[in-house]
């Protein structure tokens, strides 16, 4: 019965988004009468309102979508939601201000004498007010309503000019900022915490470990890493419509002609296109690099778009007047003021100790305070100028409520669907498909590309992705990465403005296109846009790094990047310096015999024999380099035979899994049931049903060849023999460095250290002179400014002792024992300061040398942070997702 419920579920959904009933209100409603429908069919004919839900109950299920949703949107670390109205008044502000307008003007001039240049310049403003905008309604109305007629001058074709058009107004999806990034980014976020969870126990369940590596684990993703991952196909997606665009003026110029400028490109020219570019230009770069760089959330980048929107609609809406510029004038100034104050001082409101942090703080509330004029001055142009202001702030507020009224509705429907057993029916069909992830991955991407032709992109990110991205997110043999799927996912829905019957985009440029124009013709216009999409969407799923290196990139130099100890980067890592051992093999080894030439014997005995075994241990770096290399060779030669075996077992054990998921739940139910006689058909019905289920895993068992378990443990033995490998490298590197390292500071600080020598015959004069109480708090203060030094326990713990006896701690405060503390305290000064001095003059420069040689290889784990070559080095590598097949 949960089937038929489900059927009518998704018909009832069918047939109100069919008829037209608005979105926001289909999606819920569909919801809550068919759990309004499953619980009076359960009362009725079974006695149990909850009968026919797969789990719970009615109210349960009807309160699931709100509660989820206020779950999500609540927490803190899930304030994505908030950018969305940011980036819509940004884009309605500029589109309403005309500064779309000016783009679009200004580059077809630019453009015009390149073949097929004017359908060049609709793509490339579409790209620029798509990363300033992200509104596709917005963008394809302007184009249609100033490109269309220019192009429709120039005898373009009346499919090409309204393609190109239409699908360049579409590029706002895809480019960042991009509200459907964003959303998919929230979306994601809950998918990967379910994919995550469910890894974890595939993986305790199929290998018997308690703890999964937390380098298998799926990785999460954010806006910000949305928006990076976006970039690059973005651009791709630019470059195959304005290829296209030249393939068609070249072979077809008749279709696609030359349009050339009637005025001149003098230096009026250029400045016309300096002043129409460079504010979106900036814009873009301040939104878009305040995200890149860390230096601000999405939510407040969203912030300054929508700042800068309204200081250059305070400017283009003044067209003409006099003091036009006045206030975005006074605002660079105040900006480039308070980045001056930014990069110069260190600010901090709360602690101002000198005159020059009070001159600081000064400068900068100047500076802010003549940015909110700038601000409130441009805000009231827009307020003054066609009531501007008025008007976007409203079209802001209904879009916004458009868009979280059909998040809330998603999320009921979604809640509906699980109710029924809907999220589980979908699981069981894509894992039982032939061909594993790919297959799985290609269905899903088909359904929403045909959901495109019917959906808006915000209903197939959010009732779509919430049920498979967690089924995809979890297959450790394709191990993709949430920034991955979210961008294929954008790439599809992409389509969805284009596909016809119901492409918005269609819908707005017939709105605003010239009657002459067949609708027909628009439907062929955009066909060879929609195949461009679908190769733009191939060429990212071939090629994920595409999408995964940029915020590899900007995590692994950024000032919060992961230290090179990181699990997560170990593989790479050790990649990356295995490749520089075969290049400097030489230098290394050379270096490495050198420094153990060195003669320790100024050195304390055991800090010798420290510095000693850490030469050794360098030395047999190679040897353990060579046992690992031998190590996987050894498995890999191993797995090509054993692969097959481990993907045939691991699917029989998946489906056994399943089913004893099923008899947990079926068993949970039956103790649910009441202890009434009513119920024992139903207990019965369920006590079948598990003794099928345990026939039918008896049977898949025996499935499972024999030669399993003594090939499984031989691979296994393997495994474990390369990883002990790795681990005994590691632990040889990092011991190997470690001493040097922290040597070569102890010698760096012996000048430091001997500063200390005239103030402790001082402090012993004032142990010897004050009063106990005086006394311990010079003793502390000494103490402490000696425990910067590194290395001196040795001497600070007289200090401490002498300090005991003069607070009375261990007996009766006694003076003269607390000066013998001090003098061991000074013997102990005395021949820590000895030794120093004469290692820093006679080793410390050779130990540099070595410390240099060795740093960025067998002392790299060591390093609080990796290089810059090494980070793309290792972004490069990871862009790229493992294999965890055998992992699993």
């Amino acid at each position: 019965m949960e089937l038929f419920f489900l059927a009518i579920l998704i018909l009832t959904m069918a047939v109100a988004l069919g008829s037209g009933f608005p979105v926001a209100f289909a999606l819920p409603g569909s919801a809550i009468l068919t759990i309004g429908l499953a619980a009076l069919a359960g009362q009725v004919f079974a006695g149990d309102p909850s009968a026919y839900f797969a789990q719970g109950d009615a109210i349960q299920w009807l309160s699931a979508g709100i509660t989820n949703f206020r779950g999500v949107y609540w927490e803190v670390e899930r304030d994505t939601l908030i950018a969305i109205p940011l980036f819509i008044f940004m884009g309605i502000m500029l589109q309403r201000s005309k500064l779309a307008e000016d783009l679009l003007v200004t580059m077809a001039q630019m453009f015009g004498p390149v073949p097929g240049g004017l359908g060049i310049s609709v793509v490339f403003v579409g790209a620029l007010l798509a990363a300033t905008t992200g509104i596709v309604g917005a963008t394809v109305v302007a184009m249609g309503m100033i490109s269309l007629p220019a192009m429709l001058r120039n005898n373009y074709s009346h499919p090409i000019a309204t393609g190109t058009i239409a699908a360049s107004g579409t590029l706002g999806q895809i480019i960042p900022p991009s509200i459907v990034l964003i959303i998919l980014a929230d979306q994601l976020a809950s998918a990967v915490d379910q994919a995550s969870t469910a890894r974890k126990e595939l993986y305790k369940d199929l290998t018997g470990d308690l703890l999964m590596p937390s380098s298998f684990d799926v990785g999460s993703t954010s806006a910000g890493e949305m928006f990076l991952g976006a970039f690059v196909p973005g651009l791709v997606l630019v470059g195959l419509y304005m290829a296209f665009i030249m393939i068609v003026a070249i072979i077809r110029p008749s279709a696609v002609p030359t349009v050339r400028y009637a005025g001149v490109y003098d230096r009026a020219f250029a400045a016309k296109v300096f002043i129409t570019l460079v504010p979106p230009l900036t814009l873009i770069f301040l939104v878009l690099g305040s995200i890149i760089t860390g230096v601000a959330t999405v939510n407040q980048a969203g912030a300054i778009g929508a700042a800068g929107a309204l200081v250059m609609a305070g400017y283009r809406l003044y067209e003409g007047r006099p003091r036009q510029y006045w206030p975005v004038l006074l605002a660079v100034v105040s900006l480039g003021e308070i980045g001056f104050v930014a990069t110069t001082f260190n600010v901090n409101i709360k602690n101002l100790a000198t005159s020059q942090d009070v001159f600081a703080a000064t400068v900068s509330v100047i500076g802010v305070g003549a940015f909110l004029i700038a601000l409130v001055w441009s805000g009231l142009r827009a307020l003054r100028i066609e009531d501007t202001l008025r008007a976007v702030m409203i079209d802001t507020a209904k879009t916004t409520s458009l868009v979280f009224i059909i998040l809330i509705g998603a999320a009921m429907l979604t809640a509906a669907f699980r109710a029924f057993g809907g999220e589980e029916l979908v699981k069981e069909f894509l894992t039982g498909l032939p061909g594993g992830f790919w297959a799985q991955f290609l269905i899903v991407m088909l359904v929403i590309f045909v959901l495109g032709f019917f959906l808006d992109f915000i209903e197939i990110a959010v009732v779509v992705v919430p049920i498979v991205a967690p089924i995809l997110l979890l297959d450790p043999n394709a191990n993709v990465t949430a920034v991955w799927l979210g961008v294929m996912v954008g790439l599809n829905i992409q389509t969805s403005f284009l596909t016809p019957p119901f492409g918005f985009a269609l819908f707005y440029l017939r709105g605003v296109a010239d009657k002459a124009i067949r609708t027909i013709s628009m439907y062929k216009g955009v066909i060879p846009f929609i195949a461009l999409q679908l190769l733009a969407l191939v060429i990212v799923g071939l090629m994920p790094q595409m999408v995964n290196y940029l915020p590899l990139r900007f995590s692994l130099t950024s000032e919060t990047a992961p230290p090179p100890r990181n699990p997560a980067l170990q593989g790479c890592l050790e990649e990356h310096v295995f490749e520089a051992y075969r290049e400097d093999r030489a230098i290394i080894a050379a270096a490495i015999d050198d420094v153990m030439r060195i003669d320790l014997s100024a050195f304390p005995e055991r800090d010798a024999k420290e510095l000693g075994d850490a030469f050794g241990k360098a030395a047999a770096t190679f040897d353990h380099v060579a046992k690992i290399e031998a190590a996987k060779a050894a498995l890999e030669g191993y797995s090509e035979g054993y692969r097959s075996l481990h993907a045939d077992v691991r699917s029989i054990q998946r489906r056994v899994i399943d089913d004893k998921a099923d008899i947990k739940r079926l068993e949970t139910e039956r103790r649910r049931l009441p202890r009434d006689s009513a119920y024992d058909e139903g207990r019965e019905h369920i006590d079948s049903r598990v003794a099928a289920l345990k026939e039918e895993i008896a049977a898949i068992e025996q499935q499972i060849p024999g030669n399993w378990k003594a090939d499984n443990a031989e691979f296994v033995k393997l495994k474990k023999a390369e990883a002990g490998a790795r681990n005994q490298y590691r632990r040889n590197v990092d011991q190997a460095y470690e001493p040097v390292g922290e040597m070569i500071t102890i010698l760096a600080a012996a000048e430091a250290l001997a500063a200390f020598e005239d103030e402790f015959a001082a402090l012993r004069q004032t142990v010897e002179s004050v009063e106990f109480p005086e006394a311990v708090e010079a003793i502390k203060g000494f103490t402490q400014r000696l425990r910067e030094i590194p290395a001196t326990n040795d001497i600070t713990k007289g200090l401490d002792d002498a300090r005991r006896q003069l607070r009375g701690e261990t007996n009766s405060q006694d003076r003269e024992k607390a000066l013998e503390d001090l003098t061991s305290a000074e013997q102990a000064f005395a021949d820590a300061l000895a030794w120093r001095m004469t290692a820093a003059r006679t080793v410390l420069p050779d130990l540099e040398r070595y410390e240099e040689a060795i740093s960025r290889t067998i002392g790299l784990r060591k390093q609080d942070r990796l290089a810059r070559d090494e980070a793309l080095a290792i972004a490069s590598c990871l862009a790229v997702p493992a294999d965890l097949t055998l992992e699993f």
